[in-house]
């Protein structure tokens, strides 16, 4: 795990600015700088980056972030290669679970990446005079520009091809990256021989891999590079770095099962496609594409193997779903694949035929429903039976609600049922609404949002808490001043507020990188999401500075109030109850000076 101290270190020393100008064209529009989102379709600038927060926002599609969020959403990054990317930005060497990489370790796996990239160049080389090879592709239909994109290549029916870009043949770094086998009689040849080369990219554009097709009738049709130091065929996607763009434009992503289906499906303009490396779809393979999109629609033949690779795919990802997110299943034609499809039928008709792909919850409970008699009470169960451990594996609540809604009626049973047999049955506590804050409007001039547009109607006023959470964002040392016993915790503002102000006083310094950094701070915390959503309504704001601390005086002043009413409407309880003694009766009339002199200087300010 990273260190947070490195995280905070990292985020001081990068500016998001330049962090996404690499990525867009950033204008400057008073003290932010604006783009078109590239997290969806628009055509006005609603999308915000604060130098002087260190975050960015956009107003349409609500995505938001620091620099580091900003990579993972992007360029469909998980968290530590995100750091990695950052870090390799700024010439930080980031620590592996309190591990620094020796500099031989890096150096290693830097020939590792040198040796894919040179071999790439060669087979890419090799491409232009292989005649069987572009014969090959031309019969495909691929052409020239499309090959280059996708930087296929060619590698010669030799043993050792290879030779003639690496003179040290022997070299054990060529081995580590599969370029090579070695056989038990102790030589040494190419791995990859009159094949179709296909680079395999890692999320940042590095060749961690190859895939070679066999132009002919052999067998294996597809072979891939094998497991490397770089290279784990069970997290990677081959085209997923090429269509990263394309898959937000479309809003899903299609996922198919061989190259050249890949490569097929972007000549005739469908580049939102990716496939798996030789495996069935994984966990891994899941959580990477919803990194980039909320709607995966896995295409398969419409054979019996189809099917069956569609069922594994659902087993595999049925722990990863979210209630946000939506897997369907397309099934082509029994004498299509998608490579055939798209040629016979156009690239228009396969759209229309993703776009109604079957759910994911359809195809589990027609998929299950098909191996049963219903029309018995045998089959029923059985279907009930085969469907409890896999619906009990569903990693998102609604849905799996929803999917056991739909297991009782093929079953003629009742959701109760379901829910008793599956193991599900939960009691339905009713949660108590937090108290409601009477006499409390907030205070003039706390923050001039510039851009906030609010949906469904007006907003509710901010609480004193949502307040003097918004002041503690942007200038985060006001919260070292609070007495932690005056703040709620009947609210997730609150208990994000009381846990920065524990992370001061444990003796954390405040986060040098800004409002993005403060953030960070709380990734993966139950924290997290209020911190992120109040600092999302911040990007675009300019507070007075004249009235920060007056504005703080006062929000403290109203905390201490509805502290001391609290315990003043105890005390009165119970003298009515069982009346009080001397010293309650002293502590209520303290209560009631105290809070008297805090309603005089509350009416004197804005409160």
């Amino acid at each position: 795990m990273i260190p947070q101290s490195f995280v905070q270190e990292l985020l001081s020393r990068v500016d998001i600015v330049d962090v996404i100008e690499r990525h867009l064209p950033l204008k400057k529009s008073g003290a932010n700088y604006f783009a078109c989102c590239p997290f969806h379709g628009e055509k006005s600038a609603s999308f915000s980056v604060s130098p002087s927060k260190q975050f960015y926002h956009c107003f349409g599609c609500g995505a938001h972030g620091s620099a580091i969020g900003f990579l993972m959403e992007h360029n469909g990054l998980g968290f530590v290669d995100a750091v990695k990317e950052l870090a390799g930005q700024v010439g930080l060497q980031v620590p592996d679970d309190g591990h620094h990489a020796s500099p031989a370790e890096t150096d290693a796996r830097e020939r590792l990446y040198e040796a894919m990239a040179a071999a790439a160049r060669f087979y890419k080389e090799q491409l232009r005079h292989g005649p069987a090879a572009v014969a090959y592709l031309k019969r495909r239909e691929v052409s020239g520009e499309i090959a280059a994109r996708f930087g296929l290549g060619f590698a010669p029916d030799e043993w050792q091809a290879l030779q003639r870009v690496f003179p040290d043949y022997q070299a054990k770094t060529l081995a580590e990256a599969g370029l090579v086998i070695d056989n038990d009689q102790g030589r040494r040849y190419d791995r990859f021989r009159n094949r179709i080369v296909f680079p395999i990219h890692d999320r940042r554009g590095r060749i961690i891999a190859f895939g070679g097709r066999v132009m002919d009738g052999g067998e294996p049709k597809y072979l891939n590079s094998p497991e490397t130091p770089l290279f784990e065929k069970g997290r990677e996607l081959y085209g997923l770095f090429l269509a990263q763009k394309a898959i937000r434009d479309a809003g899903h992503v299609v996922v198919v099962e061989g190259y050249m289906d890949v490569v097929a499906l972007a000549q005739f303009g469908v580049a939102n496609a990716v496939a798996t490396l030789g495996t069935a779809t994984t966990p891994q393979h899941v959580l990477a594409l919803l990194r980039q999109t909320d709607r995966i629609v896995f295409c398969f033949d419409g054979d019996a193997a189809g099917r069956r690779a569609a069922w594994r795919a659902l087993e595999n990802a049925l722990e990863a779903l979210r209630d946000d997110a939506t897997l369907a299943f397309l099934f082509l034609p029994a004498e299509h694949d998608p490579d055939s499809f798209v040629r016979a039928e156009g690239a228009e008709a396969f759209r229309k035929a993703a776009a109604g792909a079957t759910s994911l919850a359809n195809f589990l409970i027609q998929e299950l429903s098909a191996r049963h008699a219903l029309d018995t009470a045998e089959g029923r169960a059985g279907l009930v039976h085969e469907a409890r451990p896999l619906v009990t594996r569903i990693g998102a609540p609604l849905l799996r609600l929803q999917v056991m809604k739909m297991l009782a009626e093929a079953s003629e049973l009742t959701q109760t049922e379901i829910e008793d047999a599956l193991g599900l049955r939960q009691s339905r506590a009713v949660r108590k609404a937090p108290p409601h804050q009477e006499g409390w409007r907030p205070p003039a001039g706390n923050f001039t949002p510039r851009r906030a547009p609010v949906r469904g109607g007006r907003r509710k006023p901010p609480s004193a808490i949502e307040s003097l959470l918004r002041l503690v964002l942007t200038h985060t040392a006001l919260a070292a001043r609070l007495p932690v016993g005056l703040i709620p915790d009947d609210s997730a503002e609150g208990r994000a507020l009381i846990a920065i102000i524990d992370m001061l006083s444990l003796g954390e310094p405040v986060p040098a990188g800004g409002l993005g950094a403060l953030i960070e701070r709380f990734r993966d915390t139950p924290h997290g999401e209020p911190l992120s959503r109040i600092a999302a309504e911040l990007v675009d704001a300019e507070f007075d500075e004249a009235v920060i601390e007056p504005l703080f005086e006062d929000i403290l002043r109203k905390l201490q109030i509805d502290h001391v009413s609290a315990e003043l409407a105890e005390l009165m309880q119970r003298s009515r109850e069982n009346g009080l003694d001397n010293r309650g009766r002293h502590r209520m009339a303290e209560l009631l000076v105290e809070k008297s002199k805090l309603s005089s200087a509350a009416k004197g300010s804005d409160l």
